[in-house]
C-alpha cells in the first residue's frame, strides 16, 4: 500500500491519495491537521488503520451507501477523562461529507467534543448469523462502514434548522408538515452537532451469493 500527500501552501488544501493492493494486509492512513499550543504551527497526525481481510474490503461509495441506509450510526467519542463513549445516533447528510445529529444542550457527547473533537463513526445495514453454505462454519453475513471525522457544535440557527430538516426528512419524511412548528417550539433547547469526515469511509462485507460462494474483492451479484 502507499500514501501520497500534497501539502500545498500554508492554509491550503491537503491532498491525500491512498493506494491499496490485494495482499495479506491493507493499511489506510487518516491524516488529521492539528496545531501546537506552544507555537501555533500546524502539524499532521497520522492514524494508521489496518484491514486484515482485504478480500472483504469495499470502496468508499459503497461505504457511503451503507451510512445513508443504516437505521442509526454509532458515534464513538473520547471523554475528558480519556475514557471511551460510544452511542447510536440518528445522522443525516446533504453531501456525504458533513453529517449532523441533534442532542440535549448538555451531556456526555458535548463534553467529549469540547475535550476531543475527533470521532469515529460505524454503521451496519445487515447482520445475519449464518451457517456457511459449503463448509458448515458458524459465521456472520454483514455490510458495514467506518469513518473518521471532526465534530463541532453548531451555533448558527440557520445551519441548525438546516440540519434538523435533513434529519427529519430522512427519518420522518411523511410528517414534514409539522416541522416548522416543532422547530419554533424546541430550537432553543436543542443542540446540533456537525461531523466533517476527514477521509472517505471504508467498507467491509461478508456475503454469499446464490450458489453459496463468498463474494470477494468487491464482486457484486
Amino acid at each position: 500500500s502507499f500514501l501520497a500527500m500534497n501539502l500545498g501552501q500554508e492554509g491550503g488544501d491537503l491532498e491525500i491519495i491512498v493506494g491499496t493492493s490485494y495482499e495479506l494486509e491493507v493499511v489506510f492512513f487518516h491524516v488529521v491537521p492539528t496545531s501546537s499550543s506552544d507555537n501555533d504551527k500546524k502539524y499532521l497526525k497520522v492514524i494508521e488503520i489496518n484491514m486484515r481481510k482485504t478480500s472483504r474490503e469495499m470502496d468508499s461509495q459503497w461505504a457511503l451507501d451503507i451510512m445513508r441506509k443504516a437505521p442509526y450510526i454509532t458515534v464513538s467519542f473520547t471523554r475528558p477523562d480519556n475514557t471511551a463513549y460510544g452511542v447510536p445516533l440518528s445522522l443525516a447528510s446533504k453531501d456525504d461529507i458533513v453529517w449532523y445529529f441533534h442532542c440535549a444542550p448538555e451531556g456526555d457527547k458535548l463534553d467529549a467534543i469540547a475535550a476531543n473533537p475527533e470521532v469515529c463513526l460505524s454503521a451496519v445495514t445487515k447482520c445475519q448469523p449464518t451457517i456457511g453454505p459449503k463448509d458448515g462454519t458458524f459465521t456472520l453475513q454483514y455490510r458495514s462502514a467506518i469513518a473518521f471525522g471532526k465534530a463541532e457544535i453548531i451555533t448558527d440557527n440557520d445551519e441548525k434548522i438546516l440540519a434538523l430538516r435533513l434529519i427529519s426528512q430522512r427519518f420522518l419524511p411523511k410528517h414534514m408538515d409539522a416541522f416548522d412548528a416543532a422547530v419554533e417550539k424546541s430550537l432553543h433547547r436543542t443542540a446540533v452537532v456537525k461531523i466533517t469526515l476527514l477521509t472517505p469511509p471504508t467498507g467491509k462485507r461478508k456475503q454469499y451469493d446464490k450458489n453459496g460462494d463468498e463474494m470477494k474483492y468487491g464482486r457484486m451479484e
